[in-house]
């Protein structure tokens, strides 16, 4: 135990007991005029606290007191506590095109609101603002004090800067003096883009200065008319300007790293631009600082005290006060001494669980959590436990450690849905990726942090090229499938084929066989009716001769007819394609179907509709 105020003990307790020795000594007025035996019989009872004791109790009160005001406490170590910052630089564009009202209430109010709401989301970071319209300059350099910066804000105007115009490379450089050169630089530009279609020269500045340019663009491609402050509209040879939102800008935030997001009436889109520049952003160390950890005890003395100073002032007996003080003084000394003991102990097994810890003795720094966390019931006990687990690779224990735990703290949560995604991608489950995802996006949720981000960014990767390769499987499975279906169709077919190879050549045998049988038996036949026969095969063959040559005369007519039908049909195809000449569309229709179709252009970023309604539209004033 120690005294963060010790001057107390050491500057108070030697002056307190020299009055108090004084005071203990010197007598009362009666007892200077009459003995004690005298006073005892003038008093009406004895059974009172006297003056001696009540002056000793309230020197015991007067250094309990004391003991109090020096602060004694339990000494835990001491943690360190590092500052550490973006260094986030806005650009606010106030030239004359920023008064248009195409957004309420005009788009450098509302530049000036999202400005504004920056600084309310992030007071950790060093914030600084520029002006920028032909000329750029320094309105705040970086600065925690966000009422600063805010008060100088809510000032800007357009004729705060008297040279008209749009210059976005002045407005780089003079980003990149007012912050460090070997640091990288953050810039939030809030405009409406300008009149400018290339932003190569501003984006080759930007790449070569290490500036990352993030764009916040107000207004709309309809645009609206520029609104003085005497009410009158700004024009151009007689004619009133029309200024809209140039998206060519996009460029100077895409190519350098950062993010180009369209405003909206919301919050919605500075929260976005936030979250954006912390994952983009490397915060760097501005400033560290050790604090001591500790467990204060002052209560205890000074309870005692004002415990003890009841029975100084109450009207309660010698011999009451005898045997009821020392009790309750006991009492409370006991609790006192185990609730320091208690402290103590919590913190030994704390240090040694951490140093285990750091030494990779995870199996003992586990035990030494859990035995801390019995005695302490800390949710902090039980998040180290489920570390302990990870590390020791029991990747499901862990998950389980895990998802019981709840902190109020968002940071606290944060760390621990971090953690329990990674316990997931670790233990390989089946559907272990897609609640690693769940857990991630329910810590960027809660705290934004580059490492989830790209945790996160990871395991979708993976989940995309396994959904890949489960398809390339099911692909193979598929292909050889159909090819195994293929080979036992074309060997089915094959046997068919062999087996009715085999009936025919069994049906021509069989033939032969009966032909020959009836050639064996007819040969008797046809010695003795040779001679009849002969005639008869004369006259069978006449009677042949005669079918074939009507048959012949059949075909030659079917023939003749099918190729005069031929030729009638070639005749109406040709009259056909003569006809579809005579209506083909004259030279003006086609000249006119060639220009409405060269009208239907798509342009790279938008299209404003689909009836081109402001494509005959030539006098249109660029601004």
């Amino acid at each position: 135990m120690s005294f963060l105020h010790p001057e107390f003990l050491y500057y108070g307790l030697v002056p307190l007991l020299i009055v108090f020795a004084f005071v203990l000594r010197k007598k009362s007025s009666q007892e200077s005029y009459f003995s004690s035996e005298v006073m005892d019989k003038l008093r009406v009872t004895a059974n009172t606290l006297s003056l001696k004791m009540r002056n000793i109790l309230f020197l015991i009160i007067a250094i309990l007191l004391l003991i109090a005001l020096s602060g004694p406490i339990i000494d835990e170590g001491t943690i360190e506590v590092k500052a550490k910052s973006a260094d986030i630089m806005v650009a606010l564009d106030i030239s004359d095109s920023m008064l248009a009202e195409d957004v309420y209430p005009n788009r450098l109010k509302l530049a000036k609101q999202k400005a504004l709401e920056l600084l309310k989301l992030a007071p950790s970071e060093r914030i600084g603002v520029i002006a920028f319209a032909k000329n750029s300059y320094l309105v705040s350099p970086l600065s925690f004090d966000s009422n600063a910066v805010a008060f100088l804000l809510r000032e800007l105007r357009t004729n705060s800067i008297t040279e008209k115009g749009t210059n976005f490379l002045s407005m780089l450089e003079v980003v990149d003096k007012s912050i460090k050169k070997e640091s990288k630089k953050y810039l939030l530009i809030l405009t409406d883009g300008g009149d400018s279609e290339s932003f190569s020269k501003e984006i080759e500045y930007a790449k070569e200065k290490n500036i990352v340019v993030f764009v916040l663009a107000l207004g709309t491609s309809k645009g609206a008319p520029i609104k003085r402050e005497d009410g009158s509209f700004l024009k151009l040879n007689g004619k009133v300007l029309i200024s809209k939102l140039n998206k060519n800008i996009s460029a100077l935030a895409t190519k350098t790293g950062g993010v180009y997001i369209e405003s909206v009436n919301s919050n919605a889109d500075i929260q976005a631009m936030l979250r954006e520049i912390e994952a983009h952003s490397e915060k760097k160390e501005l400033k560290s600082q050790e604090i001591k950890r500790f467990i204060p005890l002052f209560y205890f003395p000074l309870g005692l005290a004002l415990f003890i100073l009841l029975f100084a002032t109450s009207s309660w007996g010698t011999k009451t006060t005898k045997s009821v003080a020392p009790l309750f003084v006991l009492v409370f000394a006991l609790g006192f001494s185990q609730d320091a003991k208690a402290g103590v102990t919590d913190f030994m097994l704390l240090d040694k669980a951490k140093t285990a810890y750091e030494r990779g003795e995870y199996n003992k720094a586990q035990k030494l959590y859990e035995q801390y966390s019995s005695i302490s019931k800390n949710a902090d006990a039980d998040y180290n436990i489920a570390n302990t687990l990870y590390k020791r690779k029991k990747y499901k224990e862990a998950q389980a450690a895990y998802e019981k735990l709840h902190f109020d703290e968002p940071e606290k949560q944060a760390k621990n849905y971090a953690n329990l995604g990674n316990s997931y991608v670790k233990a390989k489950t089946k559907d272990g990726l897609d609640k690693a995802v769940e857990a991630y996006e329910n810590s960027l949720t809660l705290q934004e942090d580059k490492d989830v981000r790209e945790n996160l960014e990871a395991v979708k990767k993976a989940i995309q090229e396994q959904k890949k390769k489960e398809n390339k499987k099911d692909n193979k499975d598929k292909k050889d499938k159909k090819e195994k279906q293929d080979k036992k169709d074309k060997s089915d077919k094959d046997d068919k084929k062999d087996k009715s190879d085999k009936k025919d050549k069994k049906d021509k045998s069989d033939k032969k066989d009966k032909s020959q049988s009836k050639d064996d038996k007819s040969k008797n036949d046809k010695k003795s009716d040779k001679k009849s026969e002969d005639e008869k095969k004369k006259e069978q063959e006449k009677s042949q001769e005669k079918r074939d040559e009507k048959k012949k005369d059949e075909e030659q007519k079917k023939e003749d007819k099918t190729k005069e039908i031929k030729d009638e049909k070639s005749t109406e195809q040709k009259q056909s394609q003569v006809k579809d000449m005579k209506d083909m569309m004259s030279d003006e229709e086609e000249k006119k179907w060639l220009k409405q179709l060269s009208k239907q252009q798509s342009t790279f970023l938008y299209r404003l509709n689909d009836d081109n309604k402001f494509e005959d539209k030539t006098d249109e004033k660029p601004w």
